[in-house]
């Protein structure tokens, strides 16, 4: 029976320190891959300048100086609107990259951790008191 339990413990750090470590650092790299993909930041970059739902902006609209002029306007406004945007999409994009790698980060430095826990917690309250008994 001691045996069994043993070596169940050693199958359960076993697989923590090994393969679950490995699946942990996978999922981080999974999350960095589609927070990437949903804000489509290097699209983002690459269409910066492109027009923003250009719909009334006709180039045959007419053939004289002043529709030209209007369609031109139209587009560089619009290209102007569609740069602002994808600016504030790409800077959000960029902290939500950023916030998800500080979290994965703090998450893999403390995944060694977790199975010392309930033993750190077990010892702590035998020697110093429970956290409730200390007011």
């Amino acid at each position: 029976m001691w045996y069994n339990m043993f070596m169940l413990l050693v199958g359960l750090f076993q697989w923590w320190y090994g393969a679950g470590w490995r699946d942990q650092v996978s999922r981080v790299g999974d999350s960095m891959i589609r927070t990437n993909d949903w804000f489509s930041i290097p699209l983002l970059v690459k269409t910066f300048f492109a027009p923003f739902r250009q719909i009334s902006a006709n180039e045959t609209g007419g053939n004289d100086i002043g529709s030209r002029f209007r369609a031109w306007g139209d587009r560089m406004f619009s290209r102007l609107i569609g740069a602002v945007m994808r600016f504030f999409m790409i800077i959000l994009g960029l902290v939500a990259l950023l916030l998800i790698m500080i979290l994965s980060a703090i998450r893999l430095i403390l995944w060694p951790v977790f199975p010392i826990l309930p033993a750190a917690g077990l010892i702590i309250m035998l020697t110093v008191g429970a956290p409730w008994n200390l007011f």
